[in-house]
This record gives structure tokens, sequence and C-alpha cells, in this order.
């Protein structure tokens, strides 16, 4: 039976890179998959799922008005579909999850979706908050912080490298703009390790 997944984490924990390999498993073994990524993220080029270690493939871009819904049942209509990857799914609206969660239920197809669950101000993303929940299954892709500890949370970044509090939920940008942090140094706003905390010698 099909189910509805979150995979979460922080930023640069590999979301995109496990989607496309979660993609290639399907296609390996002669199934269909419909790679879906928001017009909102264009930073590698639209219609496409880009992971930072450089491998990509060819999705279907949607806004947030986009009835995913309907969609995937074009696709389906078309021939077979196996099961359906959502990146960067923080940016779904509550109706959107809805809608995916009716791919599982109507048509029987897993959905996965990979994004961040907050944002720089350690606030939830609408998509982020309806996946929680409503998914069938959430999982955790881990990274760590530059303390070493596992990385929950996100630090906005200026130009120079300091912190910010406050702006637009939204803002594209990669690790020029954004660092993931553990909940005690996303507190701290502290985006660079002391030198105390160092556990060896330089």
């Amino acid at each position: 039976m099909a189910k509805l997944y979150f995979y979460y984490s922080a930023m640069n924990a590999g979301k995109s890179t496990t989607l496309l390999q979660s993609s290639y498993n399907y296609q390996e073994r002669g199934m269909r998959t419909l790679l879906l990524s928001p017009q909102l993220d264009s930073r590698y080029g639209e219609q496409k799922v880009t992971s930072r270690i450089g491998i990509q493939a060819n999705a279907q871009s949607f806004n947030h008005v986009a009835n995913l819904l309907e969609l995937c049942k074009q696709e389906f209509a078309d021939e077979p579909l196996h099961c359906v990857l959502v990146d960067e799914a923080q940016f779904l609206t509550r109706k959107q999850v809805n809608q995916l969660s009716d791919v599982v239920d109507q048509l029987d197809i897993p959905v996965l979706t990979y994004g961040l669950r907050t944002d720089f101000r350690g606030d939830l993303f609408e998509g982020s908050q309806y996946l929680l929940a409503w998914a069938d299954s959430i999982v955790e892709i881990k990274t760590i912080c530059h303390c070493g500890a596992k990385a929950t949370m996100v630090l906005r970044l200026d130009a120079d490298g300091g912190v910010i509090r406050e702006g637009d939920q939204v803002k594209i940008g990669g690790n020029e703009q954004y660092l993931s942090v553990c909940r005690r140094h996303f507190k701290e706003g502290l985006p660079t390790r002391r030198q105390a905390e160092l556990p060896f010698p330089d």
C-alpha cells in the first residue's frame, strides 16, 4: 500500500542526492518516476533536480497554485507511474500537501517528499508543517554543525558572514547565505567554531 513520506533535514544534508538515488533505484527496476521541483528555486535551472555533488535529473516545475493531484493524474493516464518524488518540499502549500496525500490515497502511488523542516528564524515552513502532520512516514536525514553535534537549524548570513534574524521567510540561496548548525549555536548565532571548542589543536 502506497504511503506519503517526508524526508527532512537542515541544509546540506544530501536531500536532493537521496531523492535522485531513490528515483534511480525505481528506474533501475523498470519503474517510472515523476520528479517535481518548485519554480521558486531555479538556482540550477528550471525543470531540474540538482544535488550539490553534481548529479541531476529532469523534473517538472510547479508553482504555488499548481494542482499536483491533477498533474499526477495526467501523468498516470499516459503510462504507469510508480513513484512521485518532490524536491524542496518546504515550499509546498497546505493544499498541495493535501493533493499529494490524495495521490497516495486515490491513485495508490507512493510520494516521497524532501525538504527543510524550519527556516532561518526557527519557524516551520508551511509545506513542512503539514507534511509533519499528515505524512505516513517521517524520516530525518542527518548532517552536522561546525562543532560536530547534529545540525537541526539553519542560520541566514549576510555578505560579511554575520547572522540575519529578520526578513522574508523565503530567500533562495546556497552555502554563501545559509549554514546548518545545532540548536545551541543557532540560539547563540555562532556560524563558526570558537577556538576553545576545537577537539584538537591546530
